[in-house]
């Protein structure tokens, strides 16, 4: 009979919990943990399972040391094509599929959930499944608004889960490598953070109403967003592009190349103080976020962050005495001086978390070590924070203060009302 890892990740949270009295080894030696023997495998369930979650559910059926159990989509078609994908891989028939992501948390033999729904539901699930015990890999965006966002991370902190984002430049050698430049004054002292989202300027006419498709739970595919009648172009991948589910470019992008700007600014647990901008929204139509933009957020330690919808894709940090840019998504790194890119960093320089060689294996040993992640919660949700900040400006139209402590914005009600948003019923974050 197969064991679950569970009783083990318990002990593990003793010994992190016990860690500086007990001085216990980071990492468990393979005889105490079974190494990748099926018993002591990582059990997963894949919530969400169209393009991104597929290809993370690859990503992860590549390991050893993982065992999908169960997978859950509200599409039919993608919830039968994973299970495909699952069962081919193990030579068996045994992966259940649900509709429902509750019916996946339930079970009490799934050790961690792979989330890679719409943001829409990011934090809705996020906390469900905290509150379950199970140990979250969650898609970028963390959440789909400033208000989720915190209760989601304070969830992940409450429960005593291992959530890993999936902003995955924080372990790519490049950006890691910009960021620390920055960071230890390789740049002199640092002023200005170029964040680049090009937005292709998309744009879709009035679409009509549509039956919904065979198969597809269109009313759990909403959950706390509003009804809106049912239109090919309003789901699956268009769902960034409309902002009662995302805020476009902003965030889709955004959550990676603001993920490093706030990184190499030393920001990653805080935000900026001041924040203004404009932009261009469609004037109709069924896409509604916006097309162009032009965005300033200060930051307390006197740094200005351009956020702007400017090509090339990235992220560009600029000191007094040079700059470097980092292109996501397998980019090139560029300097004002060849010499920047050459350089060594020396014992006493801070260096950042390492782990260059996988986002998900670093997930999978944080799951065995109960230690922070490269991308942990609190992170994603400033990193998402920042994003939404940027759109919060762009809909007011003026200049907005902001308390990082409080997440709060000073003396605007109004703009306060748009950092979380109405859920339909029955869902709440309560």
């Amino acid at each position: 009979m197969r064991h679950s890892i569970s009783s083990r990740r318990a002990f593990l949270k003793q010994l992190a919990g016990a860690g500086a009295a007990l001085a216990f080894p980071t990492i468990l030696p393979a005889r105490v943990l079974g190494a990748n023997a099926p018993s002591n495998r990582i059990t997963f369930g894949a919530i969400g399972t169209g393009g991104q979650g597929k290809h993370d559910l690859r990503g992860f059926l590549d390991r050893a040391d993982t065992q999908f159990l169960a997978v859950c989509d509200v599409d039919r078609a993608h919830r039968d094509e994973a299970k495909r994908i699952v069962d081919q891989h193990y030579g068996n028939t045994e992966c259940a599929a649900y509709n429902d992501f509750r019916e996946l948390l339930a079970r009490r033999d799934i050790d961690a959930v792979l989330i890679t729904t719409p943001e829409n539901w990011h934090s809705l699930i996020t906390i469900a499944a905290a509150k379950a015990g199970k140990d979250i890999y969650c898609e970028k965006p963390f959440a789909p608004n400033i208000v989720e966002g915190r209760a989601a991370a304070d969830a992940v902190r409450r429960y005593g889960v291992v959530l890993q984002v999936g902003s995955q430049e924080r372990s790519r050698a490049g950006g890691r490598f910009a960021c620390e430049l920055a960071r230890n004054g390789y740049l002199g002292r640092l002023h200005t953070i170029r964040v680049n989202l090009p937005t292709d300027r998309r744009t879709c006419p009035p679409q009509p109403p549509e039956p919904v498709p065979e198969g597809f739970d269109y009313d759990m595919w909403l959950g706390p967003a509003p009804w809106e009648p049912y239109t090919r172009l309003r789901c699956h991948r268009n769902f960034r592009w409309i902002q009662d589910y995302s805020i476009g470019e902003l965030i889709d992008r955004g959550a990676h190349v603001g993920d490093l700007a706030q990184w190499g600014n030393g920001t990653d647990h805080s935000g900026p103080i001041e924040i203004e901008g404009r932009g261009e929204f469609p004037t109709e139509g069924l896409w509604d976020t916006a097309i162009a933009y032009e965005i300033q957020a200060k930051f307390a330690n006197g740094v200005t962050m351009h956020i702007t919808s400017n090509a090339p894709r990235g992220v560009r940090f600029e000191g007094d005495s040079g700059w470097v840019f980092y292109g996501v998504h397998g980019g090139e790194l560029e300097a004002s001086s060849p010499s920047l890119l050459k350089v060594q960093f020396g014992p006493n320089d801070r260096r950042l978390y390492d782990d260059t060689n996988h986002h998900q294996q670093n997930f999978i040993n944080c799951i065995r070590t109960r230690q922070q992640p490269i991308a942990p919660a609190e992170a994603g949700h400033r990193t998402g924070s920042l994003c939404y900040l940027a759109n919060i400006a762009l809909l007011t139209g003026r200049k907005l203060r902001w308390d990082p402590s409080s997440e709060h914005f000073l003396n605007d009600p109004a703009a306060d009302a748009l950092r979380g948003r109405a859920m339909r019923a029955p869902w709440t974050i309560a």
